[in-house]
């Protein structure tokens, strides 16, 4: 019989707590992320790039399950999985707690590589099929997209998470 290790799922009200002993975190906030492939892939690219949590919402995102854990090849024991009952309210959150919000859209004026991606930062991938939820995108700070200069009009939404997080990694380390 096989076991299925514990993930490293916060209850959300431990997010300050995490907070606090982070200098400049690095979250991913993933919006209506449903499809258990794709958490598992956005889970590996925020393991490979460093971050210090993953947020979600509790509804309209997929759960740790086995398949999750197995396309995460390990991330999704390691990088903390917060579900969070609210997520506009926790963004309030963050943002009371100087946290830039940074939201991906094709619809943005600027790209992200015009964007400052430095110091404390959450960025907010949404679903592939609707992207981030109105409410959820009022609460960015500001709003970028990937350029795109192929006919495709959109990337798989690990890909954009991987793009967006080794961006953000290039431009912290530099």
């Amino acid at each position: 019989m096989a076991h299925i290790k514990m993930t490293k799922d916060y209850h959300e009200n431990r997010l300050l707590e995490l907070l606090e002993s982070i200098t400049n975190p690095l979250l991913l906030i993933l919006d209506c992320i449903t499809d258990p492939h794709n958490l598992g892939a956005c889970l590996r690219c925020a393991d490979a790039a460093g971050v210090h949590a993953v947020i979600v919402p509790k509804d309209r995102s997929a759960p740790i399950n086995a398949t999750v854990k197995k396309v995460s090849c390990g991330a999704a024991d390691n990088v903390p999985f917060i579900r969070v009952t609210n997520l506009a309210r926790t963004m309030r959150l963050l943002l009371a707690h100087n946290i830039w919000i940074i939201g991906t859209t094709e619809k943005a004026s600027s790209t992200l590589y015009q964007s400052k991606l430095i110091g404390s930062i959450a960025l907010v991938i949404g679903s592939e099929s609707k992207g981030i939820r109105r409410l959820t995108r009022e609460h960015c700070n500001q709003l970028i997209s990937i350029p795109m200069l192929g006919k495709v009009s959109c990337l798989n939404v690990s890909v954009a998470t991987g793009i967006c997080l080794f961006e953000a990694i290039r431009q912290r380390n530099t």
